[in-house]
């Protein structure tokens, strides 16, 4: 792909992550969590200019720290995540004013590593930044998932008729 289509890609799904974290969403703990961060990992693996052929061992640690800023990224973007269970057996989550203040640290980390990758030569392109998103979408994911496991077992009440039988209730979204 050529860096403007990764570049629009990479804004795209930045943007549909920040507005939908600050909105409550149902957790649903059975879809597949980790698909969109492995289709983001393959792009971005595949691009041949991962990393500088001029300075690889240099551009090969840039990278590694991006990767862990964005894992490190990910777990704290999870962890200030509120989770909570309605009285129907549903788990919801919604983002946090920690949660901004950890993408804002985040950004700037790696407004932070991109500068000092260009002060060593090293040339970055987007790939590499699609890969970190990859890590922090992925490690987000799953410790969400992992957090809400024990709420969706929270058992639904009976109802008066048809006692111990449940089933999912429905909500409407708005």
């Amino acid at each position: 792909m050529s860096g403007l289509v990764d570049a629009l890609v990479i804004v795209a799904v930045i943007a549909v992550v920040i507005v939908r974290q600050f909105r409550a969403s149902r957790v649903d703990t059975d879809r597949r969590w980790w698909l969109l961060p492995c289709v983001l990992a393959v792009l971005a693996l595949r691009e041949p200019h991962l990393l500088d052929g001029r300075h690889p061992a240099t551009a090969a640690l840039v990278l590694g720290a991006e990767v862990i800023v964005g894992l490190a990224m990910g777990a704290a973007w999870a962890w200030t995540t509120r989770v909570w269970a309605e009285p129907d057996g549903a788990v919801w989550s919604r983002s946090t004013r920690a949660s901004a203040a950890v993408w804002a640290v985040g950004i700037g980390l790696r407004l932070g590593l991109f500068g000092l990758g260009r002060l060593l030569g090293v040339h970055q392109d987007s790939s590499a930044l699609m890969l970190a998103l990859a890590a922090t979408l992925l490690v987000r994911s799953g410790i969400l998932i992992w957090r809400t496991r024990p709420l969706a077992q929270v058992p639904v009440p009976a109802a008066a008729f048809g006692a111990g039988v449940s089933r999912p209730a429905w909500k409407e979204r708005v």
